[in-house]
């Protein structure tokens, strides 16, 4: 059991827990080797002790660690101590997308097509190295503080689906493929067509099927039509939407067949968002949605609604299970052969090649076999006549289109050598410079080119205009290319001085001195005091032209963290001092105090009250109970003599409610008492003593009367009495 303070593999301490799932606990710890921090995701109890899991979860987990790029939260380590089974990561500091989606309803298409262009060469990082993920959603796509876009689980969830394991499915049966939905072999293409739901959700702010069970949903995925996010949100363009239909197709032979060639069309898509340039395959060519059976219904709710550990993954499709290695034109090496591509699902093309499910099985081998032409060369035969449609369609329109003038003068030439510049993302570079550099970078923004502004002094070119660019007008240049433009900072320029680590008055006053107008920014610093300088821009050395801003990024001390206080009252010391520690906090002095109400040992009150908002690494004084306050009373009281009472000694007798009994004898009154170290807080008082009475008697000899003193014992009734505190 993973505890805070713990150490585990001798290096990493755990620091505090940040986030759970269905298979892990996540907790933020210590590296004390490489003194950095780093998240250590641990499996839970019931699958640390399934071995067949665990030993693919290494495996896995091993070959994800060589994975190493900015997209994908970095795998460092993976381990078992003490049945505890870990993998170390790359700390994110951030939401995951589910959450960034949810705070901001839906997200506008640039911000979403530039997130799934990061997954998307995350992804494609992973693809090139034989590792497919199985689980891409949201909730495995961490947004950092920086903006930086990346995907997590990589092994974890190629281990899970290993072993078909469905542990909180219903939140990745959203994103799921239909191939996986059947139980299908799944290869990259699922984990595009599990981007594509995220698309999806990202620009309409709703996943694209839902429904009240997990089985419902998988259904849907199977054989629904995705409805279009157009009819959401009607401001995404065409070629935006055909992308998510094209990455979401029902078969995997329709979607793009690698995230190279989907990352081509997410670029297009920022570059011409009022193109429609997407090839969707027609449905014709045996892509077509197919009805999902009784039986599938039945598989899919038992996969969906148990964990199996054991069962492997296997081909649902009657007609797959129908084919021989021959028919799908493998030999038997190749079967057995790993590095063969794996065998996609297999759609039926046409009626007679469809096997009927109700025939029996003479007819239906009689009908499948009675197809004359080669499978495979009937596919290529399709393809070419849709090749040769889609060509002869296009010369018919641009025929058209020069009749009516659509094109302005523009030639045929013109148009296959635009279409030919497309296709082979180059673009021919302008000259910029002379230009305003603001102007300078939107067009070639424009172009789809970056830029890196250097500044440099010139006595020919006003400040802002651009001296010179490095690559010269004319020139061919492949898209997204940064160009390094130099600009001019001006003929006279000043050094600007150095200033970090000095107060801000200090530096300021400085960079006024030397003409300069001054702007300040504030930023949390846990290394540079508050109040002092932490960057300047311009840097130091370079110059400037006097009344050029300088802007000074001033520490405003450590990032102040806020937590809230946890409710404390009746835990026992330790488990009191464990939650403060989980919640960021630490424990102050431990009093004692007496209670009537909590048990002794445990939390009477604490120093802050719960949910209070405090500083994280705040001390929370705690004060235990003692338990009830034992107090002892004592009866100090002047005596009278009790009615009746004339000489004789006299025996006082205090009874304390708990049964305490303390007495003594007098003979003289008034009579002082002092009576101390009752429990309680009263009793009664009694009086017993010996009374004389005189009687008259008869002799009975001689019937003389005479007079006798007749001793007779008396005790009071008892008096209720109090007991003062001690």
């Amino acid at each position: 059991m993973i505890k805070i303070g713990m150490l585990i593999g001798d290096r990493y301490e755990i620091l505090e827990k940040i986030g759970t799932g269905g298979m892990s606990n996540v907790y933020k710890a210590k590296c004390h080797k490489l003194n950095r921090f780093v998240a250590v995701k641990v499996l839970k109890q019931e699958f640390s002790e399934n071995t067949n899991f665990v030993s693919k979860f290494h495996v896995e987990a091993q070959a994800a660690a060589g994975l190493m790029h900015p997209n994908i939260v970095n795998v460092y380590d993976v381990g078992e101590e003490d049945g505890i089974n870990y993998i170390v990561m790359e700390l994110v500091e951030g939401i995951t997308l589910k959450n960034y989606i949810e705070k901001k309803a839906r997200l506008s298409v640039k911000e979403a097509i530039s997130i799934a262009i990061q997954v998307s060469m995350g992804i494609e990082a992973a693809h090139n190295n034989h590792i497919i993920h199985r689980d891409i959603k949201p909730q495995n796509i961490m947004i950092s503080k920086e903006g930086k876009v990346k995907i997590a689980d990589f092994g974890i969830a190629k281990a899970a689906t290993s072993n078909t394991i469905t542990s909180n499915v219903m939140g990745s049966v959203h994103y799921t493929s239909p191939e996986q939905a059947r139980g299908g072999f799944s290869d990259e293409r699922s984990d595009i067509y599990s981007l594509g739901c995220t698309m999806f959700e990202m620009l309409t702010g709703r996943v694209p099927f839902d429904g009240e069970t997990t089985v419902a949903i998988a259904i849907k995925h199977i054989q629904e039509e995705m409805a279009s996010p157009r009819e959401y949100v009607s401001e995404i363009p065409e070629c935006v939407e055909q992308i998510i239909f094209k990455c979401t197709q029902k078969s995997p032979d329709r979607r793009y067949q690698s995230m190279g060639e989907l990352i081509v069309d997410l670029k297009k898509s920022l570059m011409y968002p009022e193109e429609n340039f997407v090839k969707i395959i027609s449905a014709e060519t045996g892509g077509e949605t197919k009805m999902i059976s009784e039986d599938d219904i039945a598989e899919i709710k038992q996969r969906t609604d148990r964990v199996d550990l054991e069962e492997p993954m296997r081909l649902k499709d009657r007609e797959v299970q129908k084919m021989t290695s021959a028919e799908l034109d493998l030999d038997e090496e190749d079967e057995d052969d790993p590095l063969m591509p794996p065998i996609r699902e297999y759609q039926p093309k046409t009626k007679a090649q469809t096997i009927p499910q109700d025939d029996d099985d003479d007819e239906a081998d009689e009908e499948y076999d009675d197809d004359d032409m080669d499978p495979k060369m009937e596919r290529i035969t399709t393809i070419l006549a849709i090749v040769a449609a889609v060509i002869i369609g296009i010369l018919a329109l641009v025929l058209v289109a020069n009749a009516l003038g659509i094109f302005k003068g523009n030639s045929a030439g013109e148009l296959q050598e635009s279409t030919e510049s497309v296709q082979d993302e180059k673009v021919l570079m302008i000259d910029v410079v002379g230009k305003d550099v603001e102007e300078a970078k939107k067009l070639l923004n424009d172009l789809g080119l970056g830029t890196k502004v250097t500044k440099q002094e010139s006595d020919t070119y006003a400040v802002d205009q651009v001296i010179e660019q490095s690559v010269m007008a004319g020139e061919e240049v492949e898209l997204y290319t940064t160009i390094d433009l130099i600009v001019s900072s001006g003929s006279v320029g000043v050094e600007v001085k150095d200033v970090v680590g000095e107060d801000e008055a200090t530096a300021k006053s400085a960079m006024e001195a030397l003409g300069f107008v001054v702007t300040v920014t504030t930023a949390f610093s846990d290394t540079v005091e508050e109040g002092k300088v932490v960057s300047q821009d311009p840097v130091a050395g370079s110059k400037a032209e006097p009344g050029a801003t300088i802007t000074l990024t001033v520490s405003s001390g450590p990032e102040i963290i806020k937590v809230k206080v946890p409710d404390l009252r009746g835990m026992t010391e330790t488990a009191a001092k464990e939650k403060l520690t989980e919640a960021g906090l630490t424990c102050g002095s431990v009093s004692e105090t007496y209670s009537d109400t909590v048990t002794e040992g445990c939390v009477v009150s604490q120093s802050y009250s719960p949910d209070t908002e405090v500083e994280q690494g705040t001390s929370v004084n705690i004060q235990l109970s003692a338990g009830p306050e034992k107090h002892t009373y004592k009866y100090v009281a002047t005596l009278d003599a009790p009615s009746g009472y004339s000489s004789g000694e006299v025996t006082i007798t205090i009874t304390a409610s708990d049964g305490d009994v303390r007495s003594f004898k007098t003979s003289s009154f008034p009579c002082a008492v002092n009576e101390t170290g009752f429990a309680v807080n009263g009793g009664t008082l009694t009086y017993t003593y010996t009374k004389i009475s005189t009687q008259t008697v008869t002799d009975p000899e001689t019937g003389e009367e005479k007079q006798e003193d007749v001793p007779e014992e008396i005790t009071t009734s008892p008096i209720t009495v109090e007991f003062a505190q001690e």
